[in-house]
């Protein structure tokens, strides 16, 4: 039964799951959900699966506009794969809330911990540490392809109850102030005007003004453009000058860049 995987990426982690995911499933299409976003998706696959980053603990903008115009066939089995730096929260529930509200059923979810990419917070962790975090997530996504090829159905991976109370609401206060996040981005006197961070943007949030970026307030936070800034110009506030980047290192810009909306390429 053929497989669609619709995925949602920054700096490559969602993108080298649904890669992996692909691999073992064997008859698996990979879709960014970045290149259907214009109206209802409609799909007839029989199997569709999710797989996206959490931000904030939970689902983001992207990922939760995608899901409200997703149309899936009334037999196909769902399920996702919520990509975290080891707090899944309540993301996968709220996924399933949203699902069962237009209808359809998220027949299972997993939570996959990976590197972090928020490096507001800290930067790359070492080499070491990131390399032991593929190994375990690609034995998990091994799991996971067994679970979808028997088209099990299992209640969605969720953290502990206190997370999900409190990172819930961390969640519900700060969504809305996403778009203007970018307020804290800024490019320093390396940025040589490439035009990268404008075309890596999955938000076409980023114009060059002056041959210098420009933010235009539909933020997502997925760092995509100060992870991928070739000369490390990009800084989010005050603290990101010394921070090590991180982008998962099996992934190319190319990669990326063939995952940006159309009028990007």
């Amino acid at each position: 039964m053929h497989t669609v995987l619709y995925f949602y990426t920054g700096t490559g982690n969602s993108l080298w799951t649904a890669k992996k995911l692909a691999s073992e499933l064997g008859d698996a299409h990979l879709v960014p959900m970045t290149q259907a976003d214009d109206g209802i998706v409609h799909s007839d696959a029989g199997c569709i699966g999710l797989i996206f980053p959490v931000h904030i603990w939970g689902l983001p903008h992207r990922v939760l506009g995608f899901v409200e115009r997703l149309e899936p066939a009334d037999s196909a089995y769902c399920f996702a794969v919520a990509v975290n730096a080891g707090q899944v929260a309540a993301t996968l529930l709220q996924l399933e809330e949203v699902m069962k509200e237009k209808g359809h059923t998220l027949s299972s979810g997993f939570s996959l911990c990976m590197p972090s990419n928020y490096i507001p917070w800290g930067g790359a962790p070492p080499v070491e540490k990131q390399e032991t975090l593929f190994g375990e997530a690609g034995r998990k996504i091994a799991d996971i392809a067994g679970v979808i090829k028997k088209r099990s159905r299992q209640a969605p991976e969720k953290g502990p109850w206190w997370q999900n109370v409190l990172f819930s609401w961390f969640y519900r206060m700060s969504f809305p102030r996403v778009p203007g996040m970018d307020k804290s981005f800024r490019a320093d006197a390396k940025c040589n005007g490439c035009g990268i961070c404008e075309k890596i943007c999955p938000a076409r949030n980023i114009s060059l003004e002056e041959s210098r970026p420009v933010w235009q307030h539909r933020c997502e936070q997925c760092l995509a453009c100060i992870q991928w800034c070739p000369q490390e110009a990009i800084q989010f506030g005050k603290g990101t000058e010394t921070k090590k980047r991180y982008r998962h290192p099996d992934i190319k810009l190319a990669d990326m860049l063939a995952c940006v909306p159309r009028e990007h390429q």
